[in-house]
């Protein structure tokens, strides 16, 4: 399943969809939302949050594993380093090989600090490009210490993050370029909110990912849209969320609307959430659908763009 999400991937078809697990003992209310949507039909396969902001969720990878086995299509386990130390981040890996997750999203994991759990401590030990590198040493059959597994794990297809934007734009190619250099076979960003900014962010990419002579030159990146239906939730994304700019027409058309009432606010977000989409996918470009599990909401979106 993972090769033929890797084809869409490099066909710029791919339509992924991110998952956040709630803080409970089961899963199955997520998978039963999107059942009753139909969405497993539409989209390529799923992202998995790991306990973002540092607030306890259910795991992962068991997540990921539960999707996988409830729709046979291919679930990224975003994995983060905060919580997770060298041997901890390889025992993972080489359990979800056999368990059939082999995708894997790597993050460096926000500070303890922010955490539901008071006496929580960041680990640390590793960062997002160390996990790349990791994944690059298990595809050749050993550990991080260059040590032989046996049996070889299969095919481990690792991604990783970036921000939708930067003020120095050679900070933002410079880490494309450790992440590509690391082994990443596609990058996600930040949501984008303007098709301008989705255009330079793709150039920019595109200028590091030329430079590289071998398979990593195939990397590919992969556009995070956040559908926005709410004056205030554009506002803390824009002031809050370092890497992110909501565009002054979001905001300007969102602030009239929310003047007019809730219901139209609404309107006025999903249809600019809407249009940029589908300008995005004409462009042939990858797309992950964050929707922070807002299910009847990014299905409505996805159909806007299968018509």
């Amino acid at each position: 399943m993972f090769e033929k999400l890797i084809e869409k991937l490099q066909d710029g078809s791919w339509l992924t969809l991110e998952t956040s697990p709630s803080k409970s003992a089961s899963f199955q209310p997520i998978i039963d939302k999107i059942a009753a949507l139909g969405l497993d039909k539409k989209v390529d396969g799923w992202s998995v949050t790991d306990n973002p902001l540092a607030q306890l969720r259910y795991g992962s990878i068991f997540a990921a594993i539960r999707l996988q086995a409830a729709f046979n299509k291919p679930a990224i386990a975003t994995i983060g380093m905060r919580d997770r130390n060298l041997i901890a981040i390889q025992s993972d890996i080489l359990g979800c090989n056999e368990a059939g997750v082999r995708a894997f999203l790597a993050v460096t994991g926000d500070p303890a600090s922010l955490s539901d759990q008071p006496r929580a401590k960041g680990v640390f030990e590793a960062n997002s490009v160390e996990f790349l590198k990791i994944a690059h040493f298990f595809n050749r059959g050993i550990d991080y210490a260059g040590k032989t597994i046996f049996p070889a794990p299969k095919p481990i297809y690792p991604f990783a993050v970036c921000n939708s934007r930067a003020k120095n734009a050679a900070t933002l190619k410079r880490k494309f370029a450790q992440k590509i250099g690391a082994g990443a076979i596609g990058v996600i960003s930040q949501p984008v909110f303007s098709l301008e900014d989705a255009r330079a962010l793709q150039r920019l990419f595109n200028e590091v990912a030329c430079e590289f002579e071998d398979d990593r030159k195939n990397a590919r990146l992969i556009l995070g849209v956040f559908p926005l239906s709410r004056l205030k939730t554009a506002q803390f994304l824009q002031s809050r969320v370092p890497g992110i700019r909501v565009s002054d027409r979001w905001i300007d058309a969102l602030f009239e609307a929310n003047r007019k009432g809730a219901q139209e606010e609404a309107k006025v977000g999903y249809e600019m959430s809407a249009e940029l989409l589908r300008s995005i996918r004409r462009d042939k470009t990858p797309v992950h659908i964050m929707s922070a599990n807002h299910f009847e909401l990014a299905d409505r979106l996805i159909d806007e763009i299968r018509l």
